[in-house]
């Protein structure tokens, strides 16, 4: 594997904890929604990352020259958890039976990921860096 995949598997692993703050942070701003309708409300959404390594293992064989590797988004999933029903007659979202629906989205969970994405972000920022200094390294070695 040449620097140059490391490069690639470093950027793609930056857009991918991208999108995974991107929804954390959408998360966290409907957390406090309310909807008259179980419809209607906020759903938590995570979104669903796979590895590219049948294309990383076809590189190094030398059949597959130009592709990329790293990590691929496939999508992005409400979650399944329940929504949190409240039973609010007074409040002007309520439904014909009194009842508020909140998203089931859990804030201290949302905060941890979002953490965890951002320290997943500046390891691959990292990773991306050292493979510069070596790269740049190699090609001083040749001015000498």
């Amino acid at each position: 594997m040449s620097l140059y995949n490391v490069f690639d598997i470093a950027t793609t692993g930056m857009s991918a904890q991208n999108i995974r703050l991107n929804t954390t942070a959408s998360n966290i701003s409907n957390a406090n929604s309310i909807s008259s309708s179980q419809d209607k409300v906020y759903r938590a959404r995570h979104p669903v990352f796979a590895a590219e390594l049948n294309k990383a293992a076809t590189m190094q064989r030398g059949n597959e020259v130009g592709s990329s590797v790293g990590v691929k988004v496939l999508g992005i999933v409400e979650s399944d958890k329940p929504l949190q029903i409240e039973y609010n007659p007074n409040h002007p979202s309520a439904d014909e039976n009194g009842y508020i629906y909140k998203p089931n989205v859990n804030v201290v969970e949302e905060m941890a990921n979002m953490i965890s994405a951002s320290r997943s972000y500046q390891t691959n920022v990292q990773v991306a860096d050292a493979a510069k200094q070596m790269l740049t390294k190699t090609l001083q070695l040749g001015q000498r």
